[in-house]
């Protein structure tokens, strides 16, 4: 199926480019032309289990349909998050150095979630509202009355740092310097970002650190110094709650506690910031779209999974097999990688109707972006859509309409889908 095929299938569609379909999905550089998706298009249709070798790796099975990533995902003795979750192949002692939450099967996962959770619950979060609101009114007055803005750089970065900062009890001063260590982490694949590219420069001095980023030396001395000044003076931050030992007594050691740290560093912030520039996207491309929802606030719960669904900015995460097994008709042997591509199962035509039609309305919507059907489900959902829907709402009550101005750049990524620049002016 050609891109003109699929484009004569759609209603709205919400792209207005599907890139190539004999795209090389493993490269980084692929994807600053955005997500290729007549490509996963094909593998869907023709090899929805497909295998791909890598130069820097052992290669991996790549997962396309929705409905076989779902298996990948609830299977955690099948297929295990211990020997990593992204493409990056680790030697044990880099792995245990660098291991998260995330790297961990229950139970182990399931002790550390209980440790780190306190602070993200669906109860918690709805008591933010409030702060987060008024944090998106003082942000959008700012830059609203300019006239012309950075939609990423004026918006989609500042409320997510100023919230993570005020749940961390850090200060705004400290937040900015928050965003670019967290931009060299997940962004370590972009020389925008980094001088220490993992897959372009000599990066083996900083294996033990987070994502083979310098950013995270910053980071950790940063944790110690937060922990110090909570175990002397405790707040109502979570900082203090990750530092509290729980019932049972039993509290993050320091390393857990710095590498759980680093990580809300980079995906508090990155992830929501890409979220919210791709829905800016699609209603600058289809201002229609706009219209409808800001007419009908009843959308705005639909509209947010639609961008969540739409974006996936987590592109994909990957599991190792513990044993030989069948997948998509596909013999994967113990020790192969196996990749859930979210951002391919969650355009799969099988799982949802018209999935390349941007439904404001879309009832079922059962997508993969915080994970799906596994105990790996994203910390911060609810604090995601809580912003994304907070920035809407008040974006809406300020202007009619935003109008692109320039082009765009894309994050030179095969992990994460991210709009670094979306310019953007008030229409009048």
């Amino acid at each position: 199926m050609t891109s003109e095929t699929l484009h004569d299938t759609w209603v709205e569609p919400y792209l207005a480019d599907l890139g190539p379909d004999d795209a090389d999905i493993t490269s980084h550089d692929t994807y600053v032309a955005g997500v290729p998706h007549a490509t996963f298009a094909r593998l869907r249709r023709e090899e929805p289990v497909s295998w791909w070798p890598e130069r820097d790796g052992s290669g991996f099975w790549a997962v396309t349909r929705y409905q076989d990533a779902l298996t990948v995902s609830r299977d955690v003795e099948t297929f295990t998050s211990a020997q990593g979750i992204r493409l990056e192949e680790m030697a044990p002692d880099e792995l245990e150095a660098r291991r998260t939450m995330m790297e961990y099967d229950p139970p182990e996962h399931t002790r550390l979630r209980l440790l780190v959770n306190r602070g993200f619950t669906r109860r918690v979060v709805l008591t933010y509202e409030a702060a987060i609101r008024a944090l998106a009114a003082a942000v959008l007055d700012e830059a609203v009355p300019r006239g012309e803005f950075d939609f990423v750089h004026d918006v989609a970065v500042q409320l997510p740092m100023k919230m993570l900062g005020r749940m961390l009890g850090t200060s705004d001063e400290d937040g900015d310097q928050l965003v670019v260590w967290g931009d060299a982490l997940l962004g370590n694949t972009d020389p925008e970002y980094t001088s220490h590219v993992v897959d372009l420069a000599d990066t083996d001095e900083f294996r033990m650190m987070p994502f083979r980023s310098p950013a995270a030396i910053e980071i950790f001395r940063y944790a110690e110094r937060q922990a110090a000044d909570r175990r002397a003076c405790p707040r109502d931050d979570v900082i203090t709650q990750l530092l509290a030992p729980t019932k049972d007594g039993e509290p993050l050691s320091d390393l857990e506690f710095k590498n759980f740290f680093a990580l809300l560093v980079a995906a508090g912030n990155d992830t929501t910031r890409y979220t919210l520039a791709h829905g800016m996207k699609v209603m600058l491309d289809h201002p229609e779209l706009w219209d409808r929802w800001r007419a009908d606030p009843s959308l705005t719960d639909s509209a947010v999974e639609e961008i969540l669904r739409t974006g996936s900015v987590t592109m994909h995460f990957r599991r190792t097999a513990t044993r030989d097994v069948e997948l998509g008709g596909r013999q994967i042997k113990r020790g192969d990688k196996v990749v859930m591509w979210f951002v391919s199962a969650d355009h799969d035509d099988a799982a949802f109707a018209a999935p390349f039609r941007f439904d404001l309305a879309r009832q079922k919507n059962d997508h993969m972006a915080f994970g799906r059907g596994g105990p790996h489900l994203c910390l911060g959902a609810w604090l995601a859509r809580m912003e994304i829907r907070v920035v809407f709402e008040e974006l809406m009550k300020r202007v009619d309409r935003l109008e692109q101005t320039g082009p765009i750049d894309r994050l030179r990524s095969n992990f994460i889908s991210g709009i670094k620049r979306l310019p953007v002016k008030v229409a009048t």
